[in-house]
């Protein structure tokens, strides 16, 4: 159930007097947000909170995507983490940011967690639900299920359509762009089935990197298993690209053949490195580890970490069944692969998520050219923040570039950027901190820094206070 989290929520993105006179005053007022995804749920939920009026259109279940499957908003389709926790780091500082915006998909995200170290994971079916209901529940909120193919510009939109944007929409944003899209390709990686993995005694172990908890089921591999997997995993068939497809993926999310092809050491450096693990049986670090984690609180299914995939289905259930203790497994995904759609938005997009030339057209989410689930909500966010502010008319915002969100508009907007890429947030993006300060306590400066700097803007805006935490 949504229940009061998400009421409460709300009483901190806006004070109840601000909140009910908007709703008075701005009922002719209504934006339509195009897409269901995270980014489009997010945008939603920010205008409603605001007295917006939302028509929510999203084409599920009318038509799928080659990778969604589900009906409700929110439907995640590659990992179920939203990566690191901690407010020391990039993403988990984004995250905090948003939360202290009142971010429903940080709210959903929180009751659905999965354990999963120092990372947040969610349940994605729960998560999903939580977010379909918020949605359903807000009397704000219109959801039509009908796909769209075109654009008007003549009322406020928002076009959250994510990475897999339909070849209809995507060929009438290509015309406003004015210029070519640029895409990748994004694998999603393999889920077993809990009961199916190999009970045997040191075949699979539980932990956490550098003990912390024991939320990962780990498969260890010594010298010889690695090569064997290796070998296979180098000859293994893959699904062949189209003539019209050219191989862009983005470097954060490679298919893990892809790695393999770099070099008989890379997967052990990357998402087979075994750092911070002992295997129990030798006492030792392992050659190399597969990492699983829970796809569910119920614990019945893992994913592979850092497995995605463009292999033939056969070929993935004949390799990566040679990885200790899945002999046996039970597959209740395949990997996949596919295309991942953005603008390029230098030049083309205002520090508010506008088109410069179309300022009643923002953007949202994937197709705006972040990466990662939070960023894209962060993106929603922003977007459903402004498009609120529009129909209102109130001066649109951007966050400052000291804080995560400025900083990823930063990168959006920045037209020095000579070879743009779908970015995850990272401190790299973020302006340098003044003076020498270590790299142990850098995270930490950088967090300060920006809620600080985040507090200042949500009062200047006068959106009401923030979530003091």
């Amino acid at each position: 159930m949504v229940g009061s989290r998400y009421i409460s929520l709300s009483k901190n993105v806006a004070p109840r007097k601000m909140i009910t006179e908007n709703r008075k005053s701005q009922t002719e007022n209504r934006i339509t947000i195009i897409g269901g995804g995270l980014a489009g749920a997010e945008a939603a939920w920010q205008s409603a909170r605001r007295g917006v009026r939302v028509l929510l259109l999203e084409m599920k279940p009318r038509k799928f995507s080659p990778a969604h499957h589900s009906p409700r908003l929110g439907e995640l389709v590659c990992s179920n983490s939203l990566r690191a926790e901690a407010r020391e780091s990039a993403v988990g500082l984004l995250k905090e940011e948003m939360r202290r915006l009142g971010s429903l998909v940080m709210a959903a995200a929180e009751a659905t967690r999965v354990p999963a170290g120092r990372c947040l994971a969610v349940d994605r079916e729960a998560f999903a639900a939580q977010i379909t209901q918020a949605l359903e529940q807000e009397p704000l909120v219109e959801i039509v299920r009908q796909e769209v193919t075109g654009l008007d510009l003549t009322s406020t939109t928002v076009v959250a359509s994510g990475p897999l944007t339909s070849e209809a929409l995507a060929a009438a944003l290509g015309r406003l762009s004015g210029r070519e899209h640029l895409h990748f390709y994004d694998a999603i990686a393999p889920m077993v089935a809990a009961e199916s993995l190999d009970p045997g005694p040191g075949k699979i172990f539980r932990a956490s990197r550098y003990g912390a908890g024991e939320d990962y089921l780990n498969c260890p591999f010594s010298e010889a298993e690695y090569a064997t997997f290796y070998q296979a995993l180098l000859e293994a068939e893959q699904v062949p690209l189209q003539s019209f497809e050219e191989p862009r993926y983005f470097e954060g999310c490679l298919p893990i053949e892809v790695m393999a092809a770099r070099g008989y050491l890379t997967l052990a450096y990357g998402p087979m490195k075994p750092v911070g693990l002992t295997d129990p049986r030798t006492g030792r670090q392992p050659f190399a580890v597969a990492q699983l984690r829970a796809e569910n609180r119920e614990g019945t299914a893992y994913n592979l970490v850092g497995f995605q995939t463009k292999l033939k289905y056969p070929e993935q259930e004949r390799v990566f069944r040679l990885i200790p203790g899945l002999e046996k497994a039970e597959f209740v995904r395949l990997g996949s692969i596919h295309r991942n759609t953005f603008i390029h938005s230098p030049g083309l997009l205002s520090p508010s998520l506008n088109f410069l030339k179309y300022p009643q057209l923002f953007l949202a989410g994937q197709i705006s050219g972040v990466e990662g689930y939070v960023e894209s909500a962060a993106m929603g966010l922003l977007a459903g923040i402004n498009a609120a502010r529009q129909a209102q008319g109130r001066e649109l915002a951007s966050p400052p570039r000291a804080t995560a969100l400025g900083a990823l508009v930063h990168h959006l907007t920045n037209t020095d950027t000579r070879d743009f890429q779908p970015m995850n947030v990272n401190f790299g993006l973020f302006p340098k901190l003044p003076g020498r300060i270590s790299k142990q306590l850098r995270g930490a400066a950088y967090a300060e820094r920006a809620l600080k700097e985040l507090a200042g803007w949500v009062e200047a805006l006068g959106e009401g206070r923030e979530e003091g935490r």
